[in-house]
């Protein structure tokens, strides 16, 4: 029998989350930032997926080896140290939109941010709807029903 994917949608309040959650002012502040710019390119609702990944749409996925499921097309978690954003997708068409993103580290999955004034918004953006063009083209995602 397959493992549940822990990263599931939830119905607990993003506003809760981040006002519980969230110790610093100024990652309140970009978290609510980033929820209002990535509900606008997305054209989703934020939800909560697992304890502390805020995402905005959702796409099924399924590898060879039979593991399939559900995740955020874009999101975001503001981690203690630094923020998580789930908004790339690694092709070669994409590589360049990390060019001007500014201050960053790229993990396996995820870029990491220190505050979003590290960052330019508009290579965000170009990110985000890159991801979910990408996805939407190899997945069944709910960008599709729209």
């Amino acid at each position: 029998m397959a493992k549940p994917n822990k990263t599931a949608e939830t119905e607990i309040s993003v506003t809760d989350f981040i006002n519980s959650y969230v110790e610093s002012d100024q990652k309140k502040s970009d978290s609510f930032e980033l929820i209002k710019w990535m509900t606008k390119w997305s054209g989703f609702k934020p939800k909560m997926w697992g304890p502390t990944i805020i995402g905005f749409g959702s796409y099924h996925y399924k590898y060879a080896s039979g593991h399939e499921g559900d995740a955020p097309m874009i999101g975001f978690s503001p981690r203690k140290a630094e923020f998580s954003l789930y908004v790339y997708s690694p092709t070669e068409d994409n590589k360049h939109l990390l060019d001007d993103f500014g201050k960053y580290k790229m993990g396996k999955a995820c870029i990491y941010i220190k505050k979003l004034s590290d960052i330019n918004i508009a290579s965000l953006e170009t990110m985000c709807k890159a991801s979910i063009t990408w996805l939407n083209n190899h997945y069944e995602c709910a960008a599709k029903e729209k």
